[in-house]
């Protein structure tokens, strides 16, 4: 594939936050971008925005838990953007609570839409990047993944991608396709505003003293994260395989 060709970008996830940014910085990158969101219409904002920069961008919805639905909206992106070779698994929930307190349904539901969904779309779109001989995989970890507190369903969930990663990264090498995983820390998003509401506190004061506890003294932004995935998605980038990239402000511990 010629580097002057458009890549064809993939971003789950993306009707807002951490994924809509993505989605937005990538097609200033260059790339046509496929947004996906369990609901397509939620997509609208994040594709009104890449157009009227000029950019090239569809909404699709799509649940990444669901095979048929998975293979159904890759074959559409490839039909109308072309071949898929930049996927970012970042569709994600929470379904918080303490382990006494959490049902087997929570579970579940973090693990299908974190694990299954990033198995489900890394496996329909890499035949795409095998064929192309081009192909780049971030999937979306979290500093969570070391272990929080009334999280052991996320925090599981986002150790697991870190896993996948790092074995997508030694299967997929030798079709010129690298995989990295992005671990954000506090990022100022309707997750983190659902933990605030969760433990009792209102989301100013709880991004305050999470700024405290953070060395560069600020939480995150989508942005934040967004810039970190466009290196890995980048070309210049094939050398880094198999990477988890805490992006947190600093180190963790």
């Amino acid at each position: 594939m010629s580097t002057t060709e458009q890549r064809v970008a993939v971003v789950t996830g993306a009707a807002r936050g951490i994924g809509a940014a993505t989605a937005v910085r990538l097609a200033a990158e260059g790339r046509a971008v496929a947004v996906i969101d369990l609901d397509e219409a939620a997509c609208k904002d994040t594709v009104a925005q890449i157009t009227a920069a000029g950019g090239k961008a569809i909404a699709v919805g799509c649940d990444v838990a669901d095979e048929a639905q998975v293979e159904a909206a890759v074959t559409r992106i490839a039909a109308e953007l072309g071949a898929p070779t930049i996927l970012v698994n970042n569709a994600g929930v929470l379904r918080d609570n303490l382990l006494f307190k959490m049902s087997a349904t929570d579970w579940d539901t973090v693990m299908n839409v974190h694990l299954r969904g990033a198995f489900l779309m890394s496996r329909a779109c890499q035949a795409h990047m095998v064929d192309a001989g081009f192909g780049r995989i971030v999937n979306l970890s979290s500093s969570s993944a070391l272990g929080n507190r009334g999280q052991v369903n996320y925090a599981a969930a986002k150790a697991g991608m870190q896993g996948f990663t790092k074995t997508l990264a030694k299967e997929l090498g030798k079709f010129g396709i690298t995989a990295n995983s992005v671990a954000p820390g506090f990022i100022v998003t309707e997750m983190t505003k659902s933990t605030a509401e969760r433990v009792g506190m209102g989301f100013e004061d709880f991004q305050a003293a999470a700024a405290t506890q953070i060395p560069v003294q600020r939480v995150g932004r989508p942005e934040d994260i967004a810039n970190a995935i466009a290196f890995f998605t980048g070309d210049a980038a094939g050398f880094v395989s198999g990477q988890v990239m805490y992006v947190a402000g600093g180190p963790l511990n």
